[in-house]
């Protein structure tokens, strides 16, 4: 007695050993890679078939709502094969039972046609028939027949064939995940290349449409200038209007032909030495008229200190800062003051410059994307206020030249713009133009 308790002891062990080698061996099957679904299904199946010592089987996955579609076979013409859900077989009972099925005797099986002598495609007559189940659905069957030997299947063995439908289950999850991640990949892609064309035309239509502008805006701003000599009364107020119109078009057609270039990276800065007061004065050229129209009043701020050198693209960082000054009057109610100039500081080896307003200040949810393309500070529709392509060239043409750029501002109290640059050297004498 105690003898045949160490031999079942044994044969336990021996077989708790095999299972582990099995599931270490389906793990590297799994783990493999560039192996097709198709390859690994098959290797995969072996192992099981091999671990319960039976000859033939086969793992079925199912194939939406009306099929079972072989994936691997111990016969290979088996492979691809369907069979409908709704058939009287095997598979299909145990696809819509969710349980395993044991069928001691094909014989006497209703599922299975009169074996001619011989025995026909097998040899002995037990099989399992065994669900995978993922959520509480059935997505594939696991089938084995033909023991080796002498011994037939026996109903224990349903207990180590579903040992194996969880590691066939995470194949099959793994292979859908793949699937879909590779579905959604190439639908970004796709998407990705279209929206890259779309671009593509965009910015070609932008560069047309820049070209075809700038003869006839050239053309109205010198006439409207030649007019302006001889024009007086309420009529030079109307010849006044159409030239502040026609400096908004010439800013927008520049800011687009510069952004263009210096997102496609071949903008080049044309470097000049100037001084920061030198910036404030010229900066004002443009800007005093529209001031006093509009009742506001212009405070330049300078320090006390020499004024800073500095080497930078000149005409570049003027647009800069009248861009913020006309941004600033487009906002800016009338009877308020606009202080603008530049600070030292010297410890970082910068000059910022600034424009404060006391406008309606900005929305705290808008300050994070202010400086992005087409972004604008509100809904008012202006004559100075453009397509928000301003604050956003103002960003690149700092950054270009090694500087950073920001705003500060509270809702009802005005916003402050500011952007800081390297100085090259600090200057000897100091400011004495005057600038108002």
């Amino acid at each position: 007695m105690a003898k045949h308790s160490r031999k079942t002891g044994n044969e336990e062990l021996q077989q708790a050993n095999l299972l582990l080698e099995s599931f270490a061996h389906i793990a590297e099957v799994i783990n493999a890679p560039r192996l097709s679904l198709k390859r690994r299904s098959q290797e995969i199946l072996q192992i099981i078939l091999d671990y319960l010592g039976v000859e033939h089987g086969s793992i079925m996955m199912r194939e939406g709502r009306k099929y079972l579609t072989v994936l691997a076979a111990s016969r290979p013409e088996l492979v691809g094969c369907r069979q409908p859900l709704d058939s009287n077989s095997v598979a299909a009972w145990v696809a819509q039972h969710h349980e395993p099925l044991f069928i001691p005797d094909i014989d006497n099986d209703p599922r299975f046609a009169k074996r001619p002598a011989g025995g026909g495609q097998y040899r002995k007559n037990s099989l399992l028939s065994a669900p995978i189940i993922h959520q509480q659905k059935v997505i594939g069957i696991i089938n084995a027949t033909d023991k080796r030997g002498d011994k037939d299947l026996l109903k224990q063995d349903i207990s180590r064939l579903l040992d194996f439908s969880s590691v066939i289950l995470s194949l099959l999850v793994q292979q859908d995940l793949q699937q879909q991640v590779r579905k959604q990949r190439n639908t970004l892609r796709e998407r990705n290349r279209e929206l890259q064309r779309q671009q593509q035309l965009r910015a070609e239509l932008s560069r047309l449409l820049v070209h075809d502008l700038k003869g006839p805006l050239s053309e109205v701003v010198a006439n409207l200038d030649i007019l302006s000599y001889s024009v007086e009364g309420e009529m030079g107020e109307f010849l006044h209007a159409a030239q502040v119109a026609c400096n908004k078009a010439v800013r927008m057609v520049s800011n687009l032909t510069t952004i263009d270039k210096i997102e496609d990276g071949g903008f080049k800065l044309i470097h000049e030495t100037v001084t920061a007061d030198s910036l404030i004065k010229e900066s004002l050229s443009d800007i005093k008229g529209m001031a006093t129209i509009r009742g506001i009043t212009l405070n330049p701020v300078l320090p006390p200190e020499p004024a800073p050198v500095l080497n930078l693209d000149r005409v570049m960082i003027l647009r800069v800062l009248q861009n913020l000054l006309v941004n600033a009057l487009g906002y800016s109610p009338a009877e308020t003051q606009i202080s603008f100039g530049y600070q030292l500081a010297p410890e970082q080896h910068m000059v910022e410059f600034f424009v404060q307003d006391q406008g309606p200040g900005i929305a705290n949810d808008k300050l994070p994307t202010i400086f992005e393309k087409y972004q604008r500070l509100a809904d008012k529709q202006d004559a100075l206020v453009g397509t928000g392509l301003g604050l956003y060239f103002a960003r690149l043409a700092v950054e270009l030249h090694g500087g950073t750029i920001g705003v500060e501002s509270t809702p009802g109290q005005g916003s402050r713009f500011h952007f800081s640059l390297p100085v090259t050297k600090w200057r000897s004498d100091n400011p004495t133009e005057e600038f108002l």
